[in-house]
C-alpha cells in the first residue's frame, strides 16, 4: 500500500521549505519528509524554539531570520512529516518521479510521487590527519549541532583548526556562548588573496554584507584569540583520547601544545548519496573540489522528474538554496500542471538574484579551497574510521593495480561501515587518483547502494505486511 502524491520533497531546510511554499500555491499534493523533529535544516535547526531566547542572540541574526521562513512553511498546505528517515528511492523507470521508502515511528512506509525533489543539503568535508578519530576531536559542524540542539559547548579551552566561513562563524558563536578558544589554527594556504583579488572585488560588489561580515569575524578573532596562520599539517595524540596537538606552519617547525578539545573544518561538500544511488549523472566541480549531481537550469537531474535544490546540488548557502528551491518548484509546476503559468518577470528576478549570489560565492570557493595535505594525508592516517583502514593500505592496493574505489572497497571493506562511505569516499578517491596519476573526477566515488540509512528486519516486515493487506 502506498500513498500517491504530486510531489515528494526530501528535506525541510531552506530549499525544501521554499519549494513546498511555492508549489503549494498551485494546489499540488505535496509531502515533505525530514529527519529532524522540526523544520529548518542544519542552518536553522531548532529555530522555532530559539527565536526569542538567549541562544538566538548567541547564534546571530542570520539564524533568527530563519524563523520567518519556517512560519510560512508551517502555514502552507504541504503535508509535513517530521522524524522521517528516507532509506531508499526508486526512480520511475522513464515515467518521471518514483517511489520513496522511509521510516517513521519505527515502521517502513512508501510514497509514490510524480516528481521528487531532493533538498538534502551538504555534509562537512571529512578531515583526514593522524589522530582525527580520537575522542576530543570533532567537526565544527557537529559541534554546532550540539549548540543549536541543546545549547551545549565544550567544557574547557578549545582549539579550532581549519578555514572557511563556518569555522569563523562557530568561533564567534562559541565566544558569545561563554566558551574559551585556546587558539585558532588557520589552514588557509598562503598566497591565495592576490591571484583571487578580482574575485574578491566581485564578491564585495555582489554580496557586500556577507563579505564584510566575514572580514569582521576574522579581524575580531585575530585580535582576541591566539591566531596561527598558514597551518600546513596537524597531528592529534593522546592514546585513549586527545591530550596533545602538533601543528606545523608552511616553512615552520612542528609545535606541540596541550589540548583536550579540537574542532576541525575544511569546508563542506554536497550530500550526493541519494543521487549516486539513483544513478544520476555526477559532475566534478573544480571550483569546489567535489562532485555534485549534473543539473539543468531548473535543478532537474539526468533522470526525469528527479530534482535537486540547495547545497545538495552545489554549495552556495542558504539564500541561494531558497532561490533554487523556488526555481525547481516552478519547473515541477509546469511539468505537473501545464495550466499553471509562472510569471516571467518573477522567474527572471529569481535568476538574477541567484546569479549575484553565485558570483559572490566564487571568491570563497577559490580562497578556501582545501589544502592538498587535507586530501592526501600521511600513510599512518586512518581514512575509513568505520573499518580502521589507513592511507597506507589504500596506497598499497592502488600501487598493485586496484585503481578503482570500488575495488579498494571490496579488498579492504573501506566504505562498508555504518556511514556507508560518506566519511571516507573522497579520501579513497583522492588517494587512488594520486597513485594512478589521474584525477579524482576520473576515479569517481563509491557506488551507493540501498539502504541509505540503517533499517531493521522488523521494520521491513511492516512494509511487507502493508503490501499484503493492500
Amino acid at each position: 500500500m502506498s500513498d500517491h502524491v504530486d510531489l515528494i520533497i526530501i528535506g525541510a531546510g531552506p530549499a525544501g521549505m521554499s519549494a513546498a511554499i511555492a508549489a503549494s500555491r498551485q494546489g499540488l499534493s505535496i509531502v515533505v519528509l525530514d529527519e529532524q523533529a522540526r523544520p529548518g535544516g542544519q542552518i536553522w535547526r531548532n529555530v522555532e524554539q530559539r527565536r526569542d531566547g538567549a541562544l538566538s542572540t548567541v547564534l546571530g541574526r542570520d539564524y533568527a531570520a530563519g524563523a520567518e521562513l519556517v512560519d510560512r512553511f508551517r502555514a502552507c498546505p504541504a503535508d509535513y512529516r517530521a522524524e522521517a528517515s528516507v532509506w531508499h528511492i526508486d526512480e520511475g523507470q522513464g515515467t518521471g518521479g518514483g517511489k520513496v521508502f522511509y521510516l517513521k515511528d519505527h515502521q517502513a512506509r512508501v510514497l509514490e510521487g510524480r516528481c521528487i525533489l531532493l533538498a538534502t543539503g551538504a555534509q562537512e568535508r571529512p578531515p583526514a590527519f593522524p589522530g582525527w578519530t580520537l575522542p576530543g576531536v570533532m567537526g565544527i559542524g557537529a559541534a554546532q549541532v550540539t549548540l543549536k540542539s541543546g545549547g551545549q559547548i565544550p567544557d574547557g579551552p578549545v582549539w579550532i583548526a581549519g578555514c572557511g566561513p563556518l569555522a569563523y562563524l562557530y568561533a564567534m558563536q562559541l565566544r558569545r556562548a561563554g566558551g574559551t578558544i585556546a587558539g585558532f589554527l588557520d589552514t588557509t594556504p598562503p598566497g591565495r588573496l592576490l591571484p583571487n583579488f578580482f574575485a574578491f572585488l566581485q564578491a564585495m560588489l555582489f554580496q557586500p554584507a556577507p563579505m564584510l561580515k566575514g572580514v569582521a569575524w576574522q579581524l575580531a578573532l585575530r585580535c582576541t584569540v591566539p591566531w596561527v596562520p598558514h597551518v600546513a599539517a596537524l597531528t592529534a595524540d593522546g592514546g585513549d583520547r586527545l591530550k596533545t596537538l602538533t601543528y606545523t606552519t608552511t616553512g615552520g617547525k612542528p609545535v606541540t601544545v596541550e589540548a583536550a578539545h579540537l574542532l576541525v573544518h575544511e569546508g563542506i561538500v554536497p550530500g550526493t548519496h541519494p543521487t549516486l544511488m539513483l544513478g544520476c549523472e555526477q559532475a566534478w566541480s573544480d571550483a569546489q573540489d567535489c562532485f555534485a549531481p549534473k543539473l539543468d537550469e531548473w535543478g532537474e537531474t539526468s533522470l526525469p522528474g528527479i530534482f535537486v535544490a540547495g547545497d545538495a546540488g552545489g554549495i552556495a548557502g542558504a539564500q541561494a538554496a531558497r532561490l533554487r528551491g523556488e526555481l525547481a518548484a516552478v519547473a515541477i509546476m509546469r511539468r505537473l500542471k501545464p495550466s499553471a503559468v509562472a510569471e516571467r518577470d518573477a522567474v527572471k528576478r529569481l535568476r538574477s538574484r541567484l546569479s549575484r549570489i553565485i558570483a559572490g560565492r566564487a571568491f570563497l570557493d577559490r580562497y578556501f579551497r582545501p589544502r592538498e595535505a587535507a586530501c592526501l594525508p600521511p600513510d599512518d592516517t586512518v581514512i575509513c574510521r568505520c573499518e580502521g583502514v589507513t592511507a597506507a593500505q589504500i596506497r598499497a592496493l592502488t600501487t598493485n593495480g586496484l585503481g578503482d574505489p570500488n575495488m579498494v572497497k571490496a579488498f579492504t571493506r573501506a566504505g562498508m561501515g555504518p556511514c556507508q562511505g560518506r566519511q571516507c569516499g573522497y579520501g579513497v578517491a583522492r588517494l587512488t587518483a594520486e597513485i594512478t596519476g589521474t584525477h579524482a573526477a576520473t576515479v569517481g566515488l563509491y557506488r551507493a547502494r540501498p539502504p541509505l540509512k540503517p533499517i531493521t528486519l522488523g521494520e521491513l516486515a511492516v512494509l511487507d505486511k502493508q503490501r499484503t493487506e493492500a
